[in-house]
């Protein structure tokens, strides 16, 4: 679709009524889907013109997994495994960097929550519990990146390590999506001596 379009440019590609239009317009636009612009003409009252929005540009199918794969398997043809795990291994550590701050000093019941949370802005879904004084669990009911993870089992690996470099405990993957478990569960239990 060409933007910017008029309410009447809308109303008759869509061959739908000025007013239901505008009706749909409103709604996108609260939603900051779209945006409007005041189009001054030579004749006539001005009139809005709506282009889509940052924000609407996640709601449009892409294909991201399919480039990542091909260029990891590019990767490993021409530069071997151990090309793809010291990839990975760079991930790990600049995700370890990036979040280590809101992790530090809190006890582990907020610091699985805060992954979890983190986790969930990423897309997987997540939720965690108590499961008694020293032990959590956090599951990933979706995985954003299931079909790099199914070719390439460094990605769940990543998590893995990453999880287990931000939290102040032992964590265990008990479930996994690459490997066919309908979802990623994590148990995690304070270490000896943490927290005190």
């Amino acid at each position: 679709m060409e933007a910017p379009l008029t309410v009447n440019k809308l109303a008759r590609r869509l061959e739908i009524t000025e007013m239901a239009v505008r009706r749909h317009l409103n709604t996108l636009e609260r939603d900051s889907l779209v945006r409007s612009e005041l189009l001054r003409q030579s004749m006539g009252r001005p009139t809005n013109q709506y282009y889509l929005s940052k924000q609407s540009e996640d709601l449009f199918p892409k294909s991201y997994h399919a480039f990542t794969l091909d260029l990891l398997k590019d990767i490993e043809k021409n530069e071997g495994k151990k090309q793809i795990d010291q990839l990975f291994e760079r991930r790990c550590q600049r995700m370890t960097e990036t979040y280590q701050e809101s992790f530090q000093g809190k006890p582990l019941d907020e610091q699985v929550r805060t992954l979890a949370e983190l986790q969930d802005q990423k897309g997987y879904m997540a939720t965690w519990k108590r499961l008694d004084d020293q032990r959590y669990e956090l599951v990933e009911h979706n995985c954003p990146i299931a079909e790099v993870a199914q070719c390439f089992q460094q990605a769940c690996s990543c998590e893995l390590s990453w999880f287990r470099r931000l939290l102040d405990a032992d964590v265990e993957r008990v479930e996994c999506l690459a490997k066919g478990a309908l979802k990623c569960t994590y148990r995690i239990e304070e270490t000896e001596g943490a927290g005190s």
